[in-house]
This record gives structure tokens, sequence and C-alpha cells, in this order.
């Protein structure tokens, strides 16, 4: 494995073929996927190697006990890209877990195809939406929406569809600092709804959810 250009992963899950499957699964995808530290509980996530490795894949039912939000929380507060893997159904879990900052959130139902893809677009900075996540955005039904103006929306939009605030100016005729300061009131606005967006991720899952743009838009 080449520790150069592979990503790298910790995989938290309580069920020990849950943790060899996903292990293969890593293994043999391409680019390469390195699975730095796993485990049954978070702790393989705070120690090394795996306080390393950027990106986290952790069931939210670990063991006996609530689902594992507050653990999920402190992972997103410190940077780490969480791929939440639940064999949890319900739309409510998926939608808090995107809350309290995930980066996105699969059902175990959808197996090594999306889970491998989540990890790439996670290692990429890009937006990643399961078909469980999809239908949970779409049946949710709260109506905490911020108000954005027409060119907030727009800016928005484009961001999601560019690599860099820099493309959105040119295709706007503005500056990066103007795009950016465009994004930030967005980011203030869902945060005054209570619906905290502090990722690219974050505010691609809030739009959807918001009806602001739909998946083919993206």
């Amino acid at each position: 494995m080449d520790s150069v250009t592979a990503i790298r992963v910790v995989v938290v899950d309580d069920h020990p073929a849950v943790l060899a499957g996903v292990a293969a699964w890593c293994q043999a995808a391409t680019p390469p996927i390195e699975v730095v530290a796993a485990g049954p509980d978070l702790s393989a996530a705070w120690v090394e190697p795996g306080r390393s490795a950027p990106i986290v894949i952790m069931d939210l039912q670990l063991a006996v006990g609530p689902p594992a939000y507050g653990d999920l929380a402190r992972l997103t507060s410190a940077g780490r890209h969480v791929i939440v893997y639940s064999m949890r159904e319900d739309a409510t879990s998926a939608l808090t877990c995107l809350d309290v900052g995930a980066f996105t959130y699969l059902t175990k139902a959808e197996g090594q195809h999306h889970l491998v893809a989540a990890v790439h677009a996670a290692a990429a900075g890009t937006p990643y939406t399961s078909p469980s996540l999809a239908g949970a955005m779409g049946a949710d039904d709260r109506r905490h929406r911020p108000a954005l103006a027409d060119r907030e929306r727009d800016v928005l939009l484009a961001w999601f569809q560019c690599e860099s605030k820099e493309l959105v100016a040119q295709r706007f005729g503005l500056s990066a600092h103007t795009v950016a300061t465009y994004l930030d009131r967005i980011r203030i606005k869902y945060a005054n709804t209570g619906r905290p967006a502090p990722t690219k991720a974050a505010l691609v899952a809030r739009a959807i959810q918001d009806g602001l743009v739909s998946i083919d838009d993206l």
C-alpha cells in the first residue's frame, strides 16, 4: 500500500464481520484506501495511528446504549470527515447525523459501492448523497428554512458545481472575497435557524433538504 497516495481512514464498528468486510472493500478500492486503525469503540479514532486519519467510518449504534451522536459531534468538531454507516434506516437518524455535522450517512444495506464512493468523496472534499440519505432529505418537512436572496441562491448553486470560489467569481464577474462573503452570510442564516452548516457537504445537505437545489443540479 502506497502510504503517500492512499486515503487514510479509521473504521469503528462493534461487529467483527463488519470491520473485516469494510477493510476488504477498502483494500480493493481504486484509488487505494488504507484502514490505519479499527475497533469496536471510538478510542480507535483518538489514539495513533487512527488519530492522524482524516476520515472516520463509524456505526451509529455502538454496544448497548443510545446512538453515538455525542461521539459524532466530537469528531466533527475536531475537523474529521465522519461517514456514518448504520443499520438504522429511519430518516430521523440520518437527518440528526447531518445536523450534528456528519459528512454523509449510509445504511449498511447500501454496501460496498456507496461506502467506497463516500470515502473517495470525503477525501476529495466533494459532497456525497446516498440513496437512503436522499430519501431522508426528500421526506424532511421541517420548516426552519433561511430566507436566501436570489443572488445568494445563485452563488450557492454555482459553488456546489465549481471546484473553487475563484471559479464562481469568474462566472458572475465578482471577486473571490465577495463570493466568500455570500457563503458566510448563508452559513450565518442557517446557524440562526439552529441548523448550522460549517462545511460544503453540510451546505449541500441543507440546500437539498430545503428544496433550494436538487441532486440533478449537482
